[in-house]
């Protein structure tokens, strides 16, 4: 009896592939809403485990082609932790652990390289499939010749498209790629290859600012910075672990270590920080993103620009500010929110992101008394072509005394992408309450204080602030005699228009920006 033969059974599966490739992937997200993402085209699904107290944590979510070219999430560390991208849907589905089957086959000698980065992703799959192939039960009888031929063959056509995708894609990147691959996973990659000794931040930063992307530093060059800073003291400590000011190349910067725990909270940080077209004088400027092993442990950095005067709660509570100082610093934190508020529309466009956490401890203060808001864990990005918020899961829900009402009485409409953005515009008035009451006019002015000093305890629950912002509708008072000082009064004016307990009347951020730029016009006129 003849066997059927199917001579086009090779290059349906090499088109299949390829066509997978170039159209977006569904993947199972534990940061998303449904527990499931979907990926833009070439882009990969993620699987990280990590060991923590003797326990294998998993985190599984979706990658941007942006974030597919380097190694800071794709990369996995020696016996500690395991990244994996992978290229079909739910792919990431499968568990991980930090001995897999792959380890095995390479060798006992050799380091565990993790998933091969963007060019050799059709290598990846080739290495899933033969290892079902391997897995499944062999029949009585032997396999055939035509069995055998596409076992041997197939993957091998495969492997070759990849390799001829992966030219055509990232042909000026391959050497590159190529010498960072060589180095051990410990040591640190020679930066004279990525940029020119010579280059500060501030021009690495321009130049890849104005090459069109407007995302930030490629991920290769992130792991360079990151790998040559040399930790200087602690700046400050938080739930998510420590912030330190660190130098490279003799220059300042701050750098925030996770711990490993809080994985979830670095991935989503990073993330958000280098969405396309985000970086703005009044955004906190970020450098770079790595994790860094030393074998038993994992620390997770995320180097920004540093700001000496730190916080702006630290500012306030250290100095009083004129009234010009005031508005300018008023007018830098809405330009910062407005940046965040607004969608930009175009094929390098920007989706509307909301803070969700914004308050006096996640803003700096710049040399130049300008503000720059900081601290994007939280934030949450809008979709307006599938009109879906990209809501992370993450244990954290935003500082209770800045909460609006609707968030304490959980009212707020989950769905509706505005609602976020009023409860922000709601905590930017208790921001500049926090403000005008360290502004001295005629050598008169407050002692700092938080928003209901007065009111509720000094760490108030949740059933604190809900009685009195919900139930009593109290909110912090606003003196008499701001009425003697035209940019007080209108800060004043402003904050009542951000506490309205019904959202939707409250004000814009781009309509505080321009109210705020026009009391700064009046000034000069007059002057």
């Amino acid at each position: 009896m003849t066997r059927p033969r199917y001579p086009n059974f090779g290059t349906a599966l090499i088109f299949l592939s390829v066509a997978q490739l170039s159209t977006g992937l569904k993947c199972v997200c534990q940061l998303c809403a449904n527990n499931t993402c979907e990926t833009g085209a070439d882009g990969a699904c993620w699987n990280s485990v990590m060991l923590i107290d003797g326990k294998e944590e998993a985190v599984k979510s979706c990658l941007s082609p942006s974030e597919m070219k380097g190694q800071v999430f794709c990369y996995s560390s020696r016996n500690v932790s395991k990244r994996n991208c992978c290229f079909t849907d739910f792919c990431n589905n499968e568990t991980l652990h930090l001995h897999p089957e792959l380890n095995e086959r390479r060798g006992k000698d050799q380091p565990l390289e993790g998933v091969r980065i963007i060019n050799d992703d059709l290598t990846f799959m080739v290495w899933r499939h033969t290892a079902r192939a391997e897995k499944r039960p062999t029949a009585g009888a032997s396999w055939g010749r035509l069995e055998l031929a596409a076992v041997i063959l197939v993957p091998s056509c495969l492997l070759c498209v990849g390799i001829l995708l992966g030219v055509c894609t990232v042909q000026g990147q391959c050497c590159l790629y190529g010498k960072a691959r060589k180095h051990d996973v410990e040591e640190a990659l020679d930066d004279q290859t990525l940029m020119s000794p010579d280059k500060c931040l501030k021009d690495l930063i321009f130049d890849m600012s104005t090459s069109g992307s407007g995302s930030g530093l490629p991920l290769l060059v992130q792991r360079t910075i990151a790998r040559t800073i040399v930790l200087q003291e602690i700046i400050g400590k938080g739930r998510f672990g420590e912030v330190w000011r660190g130098r490279w190349r003799g220059e300042d910067v701050a750098v925030k270590i996770f711990s490993s725990r809080d994985e979830r909270s670095w991935f989503r940080e990073a993330e958000i920080y280098q969405t396309i077209m985000l970086r703005h004088e009044n955004i906190l400027g970020f450098i770079a993103a790595d994790n860094k092993d030393n074998g038993s442990w994992t620390q997770l950095w995320l180097v920004s620009e540093y700001h000496e005067h730190g916080s702006l709660f630290d500012y306030l509570n250290r100095y009083t500010v004129s009234v010009d100082g005031m508005v300018v610093l008023a007018l830098s934190i809405a330009s910062g929110l407005a940046h965040l508020h607004m969608e930009i529309i175009g094929t390098q466009g920007k989706p509307a992101i909301a803070h969700r956490d914004l308050k006096s401890k996640n803003i700096l203060v710049k040399k130049n008394s300008t503000a720059v808001i900081a601290d994007l864990g939280l934030a949450v990005k809008h979709d307006s072509i599938t009109n879906t918020i990209d809501i992370p899961a993450n244990h954290r829900v935003g500082t209770k005394r800045y909460m609006a009402p609707e968030i304490l009485d959980d009212t707020i409409n989950m769905s509706s992408f505005e609602s976020f953005k009023r409860a922000d515009i709601y905590s930017l008035g208790l921001v500049f309450w926090e403000l005008a009451r360290r502004c001295s006019v005629r050598g008169i002015y407050e002692d700092y204080q938080l928003p209901y000093y007065d009111m509720v305890p000094s760490d108030p629950s949740v059933e604190d602030m809900k009685k009195v912002v919900c139930d009593q509708k109290l909110r912090p008072n606003i003196p008499n005699q701001w009425q003697s000082c035209e940019a007080l009064r209108v800060m004043g004016k402003i904050m009542r228009e951000c506490w309205y307990a019904t959202a939707a009347a409250r004000l814009t951020a781009l309509r505080i920006k321009k109210t705020l730029s026009q009391v700064t016009v009046i000034k000069d006129v007059k002057d």
